[in-house]
């Protein structure tokens, strides 16, 4: 059963003002390790389509409620989408996202306390044609000691020692 039909209990979600970020998806109540909590909504669509729609925003603008299932079908959960779309990236998330049968959900990885901010990591792919600026653009705001900095993945490759103002030489 999905949490989020409560079936005449209390709320176990309730959507709100985030510290991460704008709006934020935060526990209602007590939620157990391993519990479903809701599935991710919206219109589903081509990646061309999804394309189409998104690609006049600025390439600084980071914000969709896009959801890639796979090669061919994207989430659109600004068309017809549920409170899933408001849940924020973290680098410690206490969620994940699952693809089952070409549905997306999103379930509980650890107990949840009433209160708290439902996370999920984004791991957004990184592209070939990402401009040089896309960690600043996707930067994370989580805030735990080990955030990553960014919600892309894999993360950004750290510097190696010794290479800064190193020159390439040319044969």
């Amino acid at each position: 059963m999905n949490a989020a039909d409560t079936g005449g209990q209390a709320p176990l979600i309730e959507v709100r003002n985030s510290r991460l970020h704008g709006l934020g998806v935060f526990a209602a109540r007590r939620i157990a390790g391993g519990t479903r909590v809701i599935e991710y909504l919206g219109e589903r669509v081509s990646h061309r389509e999804a394309d189409r729609r998104y690609g006049h925003k600025d390439a600084g603008d980071n914000h969709t409620f896009l959801f890639i299932v796979d090669s061919h079908t994207v989430i659109d959960a600004g068309i017809g989408g549920n409170e899933a779309r408001f849940m924020n990236h973290s680098c410690e998330p206490n969620c994940e996202s699952l693809i089952e049968e070409q549905r997306v959900y999103i379930d509980a990885i650890r107990t949840i306390e009433p209160g708290e901010e439902l996370t999920y990591d984004y791991q957004i792919q990184r592209e070939a044609d990402d401009p040089p600026d896309i960690d600043a653009i996707f930067a994370c705001r989580c805030g735990f000691e080990r955030c990553r900095g960014s919600m892309l993945w894999p993360p950004p490759r750290a510097p190696q020692p010794g290479s800064e103002g190193r020159r390439s030489r040319r044969r």
